[in-house]
């Protein structure tokens, strides 16, 4: 015998788990058990949407101590660092910001969220990045007055459509309840890009780039701002724009991002001076 349609397994299941959810929440209760949500980078299955199954989380990086308590870059080991628990750019430049956290190391994981979020229009990965950065950057957001996000200029932005520092500006705002201000800074020059270009060569091709917005800067003045940025590499462009925040009358900049670029001078401590000699073998220095 044919069972009754109100009898089908799959309604019976979805009659369960809808019973106690507002009608809101009914459509979506109803396409979660009919469309399953997946990994937002594979097609495992995961428990709610935009969320990353358990493998691809497991590739990423996390950033944790040890790194610099001044730009957030990590070290390979804890002695690699120099007297304060800085790193070497910190002690030779200081930078203009007094904090700056990342949530993720920047490798073949952390580009598969980031290369799509800032090229490929997946704008949903913000989300994703943003939890991350939310653990990363607790204490800063705790501080903050205001969010601020690092500018695009408007020739790049008609070209991309979107800032993605932008997105996820706002995505900290609503996650944190931080009022939030897209529109503080501006990108008064088209910098050429910087990759391939030394931590000096980046500074110089941003100075004067930024600039705060002169309706904003009285709204800006006595406040701490947390500047927010996808990708952090030598610190060039967080400096530059921290430069115009405080000049603008801000009491003090920290800062935040998704992904951090690891500093190319922290090698990994040669394999050998970790080994056992024999008895009776020499020392080697």
């Amino acid at each position: 015998m044919v069972p009754l349609l109100s009898e089908w397994p799959v309604l019976s299941e979805l009659r369960a788990r809808t019973e106690s959810l507002r009608p809101g929440r009914l459509v979506v209760a109803a396409l979660d058990l009919l469309l399953p949500p997946t990994c937002i980078l594979c097609s495992a299955q995961v428990d709610a949407p935009g969320l990353l199954c358990g493998a691809c989380f497991g590739e990423l990086s996390v950033i944790g101590a040890p790194y610099c308590t001044c730009c957030g870059v990590p070290f390979e080991l804890a002695w690699h660092a120099a007297e304060g628990g800085l790193c070497q750019g910190c002690i030779d430049t200081p930078p203009a910001f007094e904090h700056a956290r990342a949530a993720l190391t920047y490798d073949n994981a952390s580009r598969r969220l980031v290369l799509p979020f800032k090229h490929g229009d997946r704008i949903e990965f913000a989300a994703v990045l943003a939890r991350f950065m939310v653990q990363a950057g607790a204490e800063l957001l705790r501080r903050a007055d205001i969010i601020v996000p690092v500018p695009l200029h408007r020739r790049r932005l008609f070209v991309r459509r979107y800032n993605q520092a932008a997105l996820l500006a706002q995505t900290l705002g609503r996650m944190t309840g931080r009022p939030v201000m897209v529109d503080a800074l501006a990108r008064v020059a088209a910098t050429r890009t910087l990759d391939g270009k030394s931590a000096a060569e980046r500074r110089d091709e941003v100075a004067g780039a930024f600039a705060v917005r002169p309706r904003r800067a009285n709204l800006l003045q006595g406040r701490r701002v947390l500047l927010i940025d996808d990708v952090m590499t030598s610190g060039a462009t967080a400096g530059a724009c921290s430069e115009e925040l405080l000049a603008a009358g801000v009491t003090a900049v920290d800062v935040l991002v998704a992904v951090r670029v690891p500093d190319p001078r922290e090698k990994s401590v040669p394999r050998r001076a970790y080994r056992r000699r024999r008895p009776g073998q020499p020392a080697k220095f």
